[in-house]
């Protein structure tokens, strides 16, 4: 049996799970190069008051390295980067990892791939995995003046520890989920929190309760309660999800949810000002019990007059207001399209992934790319990313990577490249289904595409497992 040399782009949670999967197949000669100094991705860049996951934390995590221990229902940032920085140590991956190794160009040459750093370094692949995560590259707003303002500015995810907020005025531009998560976690609890909103947010108040005597009691007796309490989740999550992909009583249910939760604003005028124009799930849902009673606490304002401009003072809005404003913080969001740039990626006869999406971002079946042999995506276009467990998501596509690896060991073939053929198929079909979604029924979000369409999976989370749980190797060009 042959013995692959695999090397695996970034350390996150995607990355982890590949690497974790591999050398439990018993595969060894893996590299996983990470640009930071640590493991976690978007768990170790983003460290802001307020920061939890909005997926239950019986369901962020992966099957094969359960945690019964999580201390709430939806876990703080902190708690997961130990628990992804923990798998690493438990299932000793981390002699794996070259640290502090930023990958910029990677090219298919003479039957490998031939990985170049940053530091000059060069690493060869037989086979080439891409996890380099959906929320990594910060947006910073197009504003005005942004250089200019004279107090700390930073974005979230490059959270600025050394400033003390208490008796500070600060402002925050986004309403996400980030910034309902810095809304609750600062409002009446600073000087001043001002919080400019563009779009209003639909929101989900799900409480966040901590882990209860009874259910310690359980998981500590019964070892498979962890495993029971993990899928009951996930098919929660994904019967609920269904609801964002097909129209149906499902989706009434979310809209019901979010209209119901809206009413428990008293004021009017804020009210008002918190209704979105669109239906409940076109944006991503944010996921908060709290953030309507933080809102209207004394020292928050939600301000939605537009913004002209910024000036050492402050934050000018496009009625000539000056907001004096000691801290900026920009809760802007990520370009969740970048996926491997600004990585040159270059498949046989010099194809570059620019040149292969120059009409947009496409894969075939999430995971692949046709004219890039031996080459996987983890967390691709069209992943089934709203509102669902990306650890789920990572696992699916990481098996159905390994499992190819495995018939390269058999010595099935050399090289794998989906067609052109069955990737243009597969993408009709998604466009096709993609109408019929939430996503796709009128508002402006991080989900869309260059052609207004979503960029999401259009079907529920099991039929992405299905697809992947086969190889479909008549949809592959493959050299012996």
């Amino acid at each position: 049996m042959r013995e692959p040399k695999v090397v695996i782009i970034g350390a996150g949670m995607s990355g982890i799970c590949m690497a974790a999967m591999l050398t439990r197949a018993g595969i060894e000669d893996v590299t996983v190069l990470e640009k930071a100094g640590d493991v976690g991705g978007t768990w170790r860049d983003n460290h802001y008051p307020g920061l939890e996951c909005d997926v239950p934390s019986a369901f962020y995590q992966f099957t094969f390295d359960r945690n019964p221990t999580w201390t709430r229902f939806f876990s703080p940032g902190p708690e997961i980067h130990r628990y992804f920085a923990g798998t690493v140590d438990r299932l000793g991956l981390r002699n794996k990892i070259r640290f502090n190794t930023e990958v910029v160009r990677s090219e298919f040459h003479n039957g490998q791939w031939q990985v170049d750093t940053a530091s000059g370094d060069r690493y060869q692949a037989d086979f080439l995995l891409s996890a380099t995560g959906v929320l990594h590259h910060p947006v910073l707003p197009d504003i005005p003046g942004l250089d200019d303002f004279a107090g700390p500015r930073f974005h979230t995810a490059r959270w600025d520890d050394s400033v003390d907020l208490k008796d500070k005025r600060v402002a925050v531009i986004g309403t996400g989920s980030t910034g309902a998560q810095l809304t609750v976690a600062l409002g009446g609890k600073i000087k001043q929190l001002d919080l400019y909103q563009r779009t209003p947010q639909w929101v989900i108040p799900l409480p966040n309760w901590g882990t209860d005597p009874l259910t310690k009691v359980l998981r500590r007796f019964l070892p498979l309660t962890s495993a029971m309490e993990y899928h009951l989740v996930k098919r929660g999550m994904a019967f609920l999800a269904e609801g964002l992909t097909r129209p149906g009583w499902r989706r009434k249910m979310w809209s019901v949810t979010a209209r119901g939760n809206l009413r428990t604003v008293r004021d009017p005028e804020l009210r008002a000002k918190l209704t979105p124009d669109y239906q409940p799930g076109c944006k991503r849902l944010v996921i908060s019990g709290k953030f309507y009673r933080a809102v209207q606490r004394p020292g928050v304002t939600v301000i939605t007059e537009g913004i002209d401009h910024i000036e050492p003072r402050g934050i000018v809005t496009k009625d000539g207001v000056l907001h004096e404003t000691d801290v900026l913080v920009l809760a802007t969001g990520f370009d969740a399209r970048a996926y491997l740039r600004p990585i040159q990626l270059i498949g046989p006869g010099g194809l570059t992934l620019d040149q292969a999406w120059k009409d947009g971002a496409r894969a075939y079946r999430t995971v692949a790319l046709p004219g890039f042999p031996n080459f996987f995506m983890l967390m691709g276009p069209h992943s089934p990313v709203g509102n669902y467990s990306l650890t789920a998501i990572a696992e699916a596509q990481a098996k159905f990577a390994l499992n190819w690896i495995q018939d390269w060991r058999r010595g099935a073939f050399s090289t794998a490249t989906p067609s052109d053929h069955a990737t243009l198929l597969f993408n009709k079909k998604v466009q096709g289904a993609l109408p019929r979604t939430v996503w796709a029924s009128g508002c402006n979000s991080w989900y869309l595409g260059t052609n207004g369409l979503p960029e999401l999976w259009p079907w529920s989370p099991f039929a992405h497992e299905r697809m992947l749980a086969d190889n479909h190797r008549d949809e592959f060009v493959l050299d012996a």
